[in-house]
Parts: structure tokens; C-alpha cells; sequence
């Protein structure tokens, strides 16, 4: 159950760069504008959109990705600002493009706390990262109930598989072998 006043959230950030307008695996503009006809899980066909994607390359240059050491830099520090802000924290994965934390936020100020998680992680992996680390927004998936809430645990505790920096509440902090 969450706290009055908060309720639990599936957030995902992107580094920069990650995944741009045009991209192969799909996306979407703000408000749907331009889409691809496809997304992650069923891809759009072959070359769609592949102008834009090209375009979007050339402006935003090379995609940020994490190493090891800036992908444990980064869980450590989200865990511990999660801590110091008064945040319930379940589970957190750190891969070489993405972010993944099931987290108890304020409804109310939701999208606040998660820049704050961000700016604090940017700021920890300076030396590491150099220019901006972050794609603007990030994904805010509101918890259903306790099925929806074991479903994305488990979802980010399985990112371990992937050579992702994981850490839960049941065993703290799973290092990847790809340090």
C-alpha cells in the first residue's frame, strides 16, 4: 500500500540520444503529431521515417551510453538520493541507455521528484559523462495494483540478465559482470 498522498510509479529514463524521432524501433512525438506505425514490441517496417531519424542523429550527435562504473555511480547515487528524499524505493536498473525504478512518489509532484533524481545523478557522473546525460521527460507509468506492482519488479530485477547495474530491496546491489 502507498503512503497518503503518494502512490507507486515505474519510471523510465533514456540517456541522450537514445532513442530519437525516426527511430527503427519506433516512436512518438509529444501529442502524437508524427509516429511511426510501429513500436519496440512490433517494430514499423524497414526505412520508415529513416530521413528523420537521420536528421535527428546529425543535431543530437552520438548517444550517451553508460559503462559499468557510470552505470553504478549513477544506481548508487539514485538509490541514496531516493533515501535522503524520503522516497520508498523497490527496485532500480542501471543499463548502457536506460533507467528503470519502481518508486513511491507524491502524486502531486511526481514529475518534480524525478528531475530531481536526475539532476543529482547527472551531477554524480559528471567525471564520467561528459555533456548532457539525460533525454528530455522520461516515462511515468502509474502502479495499477499489487499484480501490476510484482510485475515491473520483477521486470527490472530480470535487467541483471542484460549486464544492467540492478538493485532491490530484498538483496541490495547485483553487480554487472561486464565492469
Amino acid at each position: 500500500m502507498p503512503t497518503q498522498g503518494k502512490a507507486w510509479f515505474h519510471i523510465t529514463l533514456g540517456t541522450y540520444g537514445s532513442w530519437l524521432p525516426g527511430d527503427p524501433r519506433g516512436f512518438r512525438r509529444k501529442g502524437h503529431k508524427v509516429h511511426s506505425s510501429g513500436d519496440h514490441r512490433n517494430p514499423p517496417p524497414t526505412g520508415e521515417h529513416e530521413g528523420l531519424h537521420m536528421y535527428a542523429k546529425s543535431v543530437a550527435g552520438s548517444a550517451v551510453r553508460l559503462d559499468g562504473p557510470a552505470r553504478r555511480v549513477i544506481g548508487l547515487c539514485l538509490t541514496e538520493q531516493a533515501k535522503r528524499l524520503g522516497h520508498r524505493l523497490l527496485a532500480l536498473a542501471v543499463d548502457v541507455t536506460h533507467v528503470h525504478v519502481l518508486i513511491e512518489l507524491p502524486r502531486d509532484t511526481t514529475k518534480h521528484e524525478v528531475g530531481r533524481l536526475k539532476r543529482h545523478a547527472s551531477f554524480a557522473v559528471r567525471e564520467q559523462v561528459c555533456g548532457r546525460v539525460w533525454a528530455r521527460g522520461c516515462g511515468i507509468k502509474r502502479v495499477k495494483d499489487r499484480a501490476h506492482q510484482r510485475a515491473a519488479f520483477a521486470y527490472i530485477a530480470r535487467h541483471e540478465q542484460e549486464g544492467a547495474w540492478v538493485w532491490t530491496f530484498r538483496g541490495g546491489a547485483f553487480e554487472e559482470a561486464h565492469t
